[in-house]
This record gives structure tokens, C-alpha cells and sequence, in this order.
């Protein structure tokens, strides 16, 4: 289904900058993919890192939910010797204000199954904090009990391949515009893999696709753009019909709290 209907760009309320509200709006087009691609308008998601091995090579996405603390996926394996980048927003590009963090302790979910991908989250302390800035700043962390419904019209972003035939994934961040499926729908694709650690969104003419895992999903909720979800796992060719499928945030909270508040 195309996004036609969504021709007016989602619009932040408010001018506090608290989490989740970007000193430079993104625009949304509506016929936005990150499959297919559509370039994001730099520094508009600043929560956005891009996850580096030492060669400099971009291998998942994730989000910074404070200036010490990024979220991934739990399968991205990241190691202490990877670099968090942040406040890129074109990869090939030098000229780009950049901050390269280094990480302290990495902190993979306990109940990770990489045979079911559940619970796939990852937390990274970084060694030095990001200086948040007007292309450096954090996104918000849902309530345990917050509800988005099915329907809903969210973003998804990242570094992943435009075509997953592709050899080479995208110099510029990449957006698109999606809706979260109900789980009851979502296992209509994906029948029993699919379960309450898991939000699913798109299969709409949109896709998130290799490269882009541990990157946000993201909803607005009180004029503040929330994580909802955390780029797990989809379809092996990126296709643009069948849901993709994020780690449920909401759920995911309380062991979040629980890092946060001991470390």
C-alpha cells in the first residue's frame, strides 16, 4: 500500500528540547523507503549512531538514550573494540562533524536466544560521553505500560542496503515512513516466531534491510519521537511486503532500568 495519504510531514510539537525532539525537523515524505531509499535531511535524527568496526566498516545501527548510553540489537554482537559513531549523517563524506566514542562495557541482554531473536537488545556504555549538540541528541525511552497501537504511523532509519542485492550499502542515512501491525496480523506472515518481545511495522511498500539492524523504530508521543523498536530481524531479501520485525521495546524496559540504575 502506498503512502499517498501521507502527504503532510509529521510535525513535533513544542519547543522544549528534551529527548526525542530534533533541533532540525525531519521531513517524511510519504513515500519514503529505506528499501528503494529516501535520503533523511541531515542531523534530523540525532539520536542515530552508526555502529564501526575498527576498519571503519558500518555493521548495524543504534540509538543514544543519554550521553553515555546507546541501544542496539543484541545479534548485531557488538564488542568493546567497535566505535560508536555519532552525528553522522553521510558516511562518505569528510567534512562532516562527527563524534567518534569508544565503548566501555557492553551489556547483551541475558535472555537473548539467537535461534528465536528474542529479547535482542544490547546496551553500550560509552567510555567517554557524546556531546550532545544540534546534530547529537537522544531520543526517548517509552513507559513499560505505554501503548502504541496498531496502525500507528512510525519511522525507521538507518545505513542498510537499498536493495538487498546491493553491494554496498548507502553513503547517506536513509528514512522511511511505516505502520506498526498488531502482532495478531504481524503473525500472519510470520506465524509462531513471532512473539511479545516483538513489534512488527511496514509491509507497505517499505523495508528495513541488512545493515539497518539495531537501528530505531520510532513513534511519536507527546510531540517527542519514542523508541519503539529496535531493527531485529525480516525478510532475507528485504521485501517490501511482509512486516519488518523490532524488538519491543515497552518490554524490554524494566531490564534497561535495571542497567541503567546499577552501572
Amino acid at each position: 500500500m502506498a503512502f499517498l495519504w501521507l502527504l503532510c510531514c509529521f510535525t513535533l510539537l513544542g519547543t522544549a528540547r528534551g529527548c526525542g525532539v530534533p533541533a532540525i525537523q525531519p521531513v517524511l515524505s510519504g513515500v519514503s523507503r529505506i528499501v528503494n531509499g529516501e535520503d533523511a535531511v541531515p542531523g534530523s535524527w540525532p539520536w542515530q549512531v552508526s555502529l564501526q568496526d575498527k576498519t571503519g566498516f558500518h555493521f548495524c545501527g543504534g540509538s543514544l538514550i543519554s550521553e553515555d548510553w546507546v541501544v542496539t540489537a543484541a545479534h548485531c554482537g557488538v564488542k568493546t573494540s567497535d566505535l560508536v559513531v555519532a552525528g553522522e549523517f553521510d558516511q562518505g563524506s569528510d567534512a562532516e562533524d562527527i563524534q567518534v566514542l569508544k565503548i566501555a562495557k557492553v551489556f547483551k541482554n541475558p535472555k537473548y536466544n539467537r535461534f528465536t531473536t528474542n529479547y535482542d537488545i544490547t546496551l553500550l556504555k560509552l567510555a567517554t560521553p557524546a556531546r550532545f549538540s544540534e546534530t547529537v541528541s537522544a531520543v526517548c525511552l517509552p513507559n513499560a505500560d505505554d501503548d502504541f497501537a496498531a496502525g500507528t504511523l512510525c519511522a525507521t532509519t538507518g545505513w542498510g542496503l537499498t536493495k538487498y542485492s546491493n553491494a554496498d550499502t548507502p553513503d547517506k542515512l536513509q528514512q522511511a515512513a511505516l505502520p506498526l501491525l498488531s502482532n495478531a496480523k504481524c503473525k500472519k506472515f510470520w506465524g509462531s516466531k513471532i512473539t511479545n518481545f516483538m513489534v512488527c511495522a511496514g509491509a507497505s511498500g517499505v523495508s528495513s534491510c541488512m545493515g539497518d539492524s539495531g537501528g530505531p523504530l520510532v513513534c511519536q508521543k507527546d510531540g517527542a519521537w519514542t523508541l519503539v523498536g529496535i531493527v531485529s530481524w525480516g525478510s532475507g531479501v528485504c521485501s517490501t511486503s511482509s512486516p519488518g520485525v523490532y524488538a519491543r521495546v515497552t518490554k524490554l524496559i524494566p531490564w534497561v532500568e535495571e542497567i541503567l540504575a546499577s552501572n
